[in-house]
């Protein structure tokens, strides 16, 4: 397990916040300093704690079988954010990600504490396949283009933008997000 700790739990914080090294880097000081901003990216990719930290945890693993104890990257995030974003597609195929709880039973230790989960948002957000949410999350979250989110995905552009048009559509007709109606 990924121990890392943050007075605000996982809420969302604007991108570049993560520095870029100028040098080659070890692994587990990469982990160090970019675990969180990168477990937020996974908890915004997969809309759950457990499964961010698992996905963060297997990228790490990756990277590590990979790389060995040095990552000499130019962009060791870019690289953990593009596998984040694979390894949530990839498991959201799976037949196991099929899960649904039984029960939504809030935890005081859990997400579900922080007023910014609250919002409509959030749920309607995570009901979105998986390839729309990392489309999304990767436009509005990191700020990325379309070119850097077709490259990370592996996919033309018309894709990645009839991904956000269906996306935001269905954001926009999710009557949780706006009771009233369309907007």
């Amino acid at each position: 397990m990924i121990a890392l700790s943050s007075p605000d739990g996982l809420a969302p914080r604007p991108t570049g916040t993560a520095a870029v090294p100028a040098r080659p880097v070890g692994m587990a000081e990469f982990a160090r300093s970019n675990g969180l901003d990168l477990l937020r990216f996974a908890y915004l990719l997969c809309g759950d704690r457990h499964r961010a930290e698992d996905l963060l945890q297997d990228v790490f693993l990756a990277m590590h079988r990979r790389f060995g104890g040095s990552l000499p990257l130019d962009n060791p995030v870019a690289y953990a954010r593009r596998a984040l974003a694979n390894a949530n597609v990839s498991r959201s195929r799976r037949a196991a990600s099929r899960e649904l709880p039984l029960a939504d039973v809030p935890d005081s230790a859990d997400l579900g504490a922080d007023p910014g989960d609250r919002d409509e948002l959030w749920p309607a957000l995570r009901r979105l396949p998986p390839r729309q949410r990392t489309v999304l999350v990767l436009r509005y979250y990191t700020d990325a283009t379309d070119e850097e989110i077709a490259a990370a995905l592996g996919c033309r552009r018309a894709t990645v933008r009839s991904l956000v048009f269906r996306g935001l559509a269905a954001l926009r007709t999710d009557p949780t997000v706006h009771p009233g109606g369309v907007r």
